[in-house]
């Protein structure tokens, strides 16, 4: 074969290789949809791929060791062999934020869950939905705060609430914002959150009744001073509230109002009373009456950078008229039924603040203090109530706290009742992320 036989053969080869090759390479990859940062809704939001929903992750962990009680020794804890002195809490919150803009305003999704293991839980565990909600526009549905509750304190208040109206409930709400920080809000939202006690204290007499109460079989028995506490009757209207708010560089304020039904159901009774020995069945009393309970507040919020960054005092006023808790969370009775066709309503006021400085940038006191009175018509059920609360936490690096409460609530009831003083202390370590 010749040379010039022998170069053509060679490039044919070659070819038929080159082509063999290219054969086997893989086909390009559809470019992938990488996450994208969402900056518009703030830090930590991306898009979903695929859509046009924002969505930030997020939580917190907490870890606390308790000293429970430490100021009675005739209480339930540290004072007795059975109490538990000190306790451990672990607790995860899981956060979802998810939001759209939409030709209708702001589409926002919102979930915030708890999930808590005390002592003696083992590896169990209480699952506690502390928020879900949507959000368009200026409407409001679902579980959240309440559109009455305005300042709920600057301490942790994890043991002891701290003395301020502060309840998460279920509602249908609507904000209208009127520009320069100025918006008003309307909303209805489950009354039975805000429920208190309706208590009651009868004298009974069968000869004047007719009817055997204990059934022991006779209608001639009396029983005086029989107290109990009532149930509330069934939801028959939700609680209705209103605020005006206003929130501005110098800080924010709010007035607010809400109506909630008292409603009255059966009282039960039972065990031996006074002047009536043979008196040890359990019966049933109705109360057949309601009423429409009010309450009223106004607070305030000052920032203070002047002194430090992140620093702030707060004030708030609230009288209430048959809905208590709208005053505190820690107040317990509405109503109290005077007779068998009527209930008179309990009335409730209470001032209060709180302040947080930072020492410096890592180290911060947050202090709150409260007082509330309660009138039951001169009852035992009468309380003067005075809260307080302090911390000092190390901010170490962002979102990680570690530090120490002390938290305080006295009791002074009315005749016949039974003060208390509890005095608490905690450590806690918490990340929010």
């Amino acid at each position: 074969m010749t040379i010039r036989h022998w170069a053509f053969a060679a490039a044919a080869g070659a070819l038929a290789t080159s082509g063999a090759q290219a054969a086997d390479l893989p086909i390009a990859p559809e470019p992938v949809d990488y996450v994208r940062v969402c900056d518009a809704q703030g830090t930590g939001f991306f898009y979903i791929p695929g859509t046009e929903t924002c969505l930030r992750v997020g939580g917190r962990v907490r870890a606390e060791f308790r000293v429970r009680d430490f100021a009675d020794n005739g209480n339930t804890n540290w004072g007795t062999r059975g109490g538990d002195a000190t306790t451990f809490r672990a607790r995860g919150y899981v956060r979802l934020d998810a939001r759209t803009e939409t030709e209708y305003g702001l589409l926002r999704t919102y979930v915030d869950t708890w999930i808590t293991s005390d002592t003696g839980a083992g590896i169990g565990a209480s699952v506690i939905l502390w928020d879900a909600f949507v959000q368009l526009g200026g409407f409001t549905a679902g579980r959240t705060g309440s559109f009455y509750d305005f300042y709920t304190g600057d301490a942790w208040g994890s043991l002891i609430d701290q003395g301020f109206a502060d309840q998460h409930t279920t509602l249908f709400g609507y904000t209208a914002a009127f520009g320069n920080g100025m918006s008003a809000s309307v909303s209805v939202e489950d009354g039975v959150q805000r429920r208190g006690n309706i208590s009651g204290t009868f004298t009974y007499n069968e000869t004047v009744l007719g009817s055997d109460l204990n059934n022991d079989g006779d209608t001639a028995d009396t029983a005086v001073g029989i107290t109990s506490t009532a149930i509330y009757g069934g939801h028959k209207l939700p609680d209705f509230v209103a605020n005006l708010r206003v929130d501005q560089g110098w800080g924010s304020a709010q007035i607010m109002g809400a109506l909630h039904l008292v409603n009255a159901d059966d009282f039960s009774f039972t065990g031996v009373t006074p002047g009536a020995p043979d008196f040890t069945s359990t019966f049933t009393q109705r109360v057949d009456d309601s009423a429409i309970g009010w309450a009223v507040g106004a607070g305030v919020t000052f920032n203070l950078p002047m002194i430090a960054a992140g620093d702030s005092i707060s004030f708030q006023a609230a009288y209430a008229n048959g809905a208590v808790k709208y005053v505190s969370s820690n107040l317990a009775t509405d109503a109290v039924a005077t007779s068998a066709t009527n209930i008179s309503t309990a009335t409730a006021w209470g001032v209060g603040g709180g302040f947080t400085h930072f020492w410096t940038p890592m180290w911060s006191t947050s202090a709150s203090a409260s007082y509330a009175s309660l009138d039951v018509t001169g009852t035992r059920y009468d309380v003067d109530q005075i809260g307080a609360q302090g911390n000092l936490v190390w901010h170490p690096v962002g979102g990680l706290d570690i530090g120490v409460e002390v938290e305080y609530l006295n009791e002074n009831f009315g005749a016949g009742g039974t003060d208390d003083d509890d005095l608490v202390a905690l450590f806690r370590v918490q990340r929010t992320f």
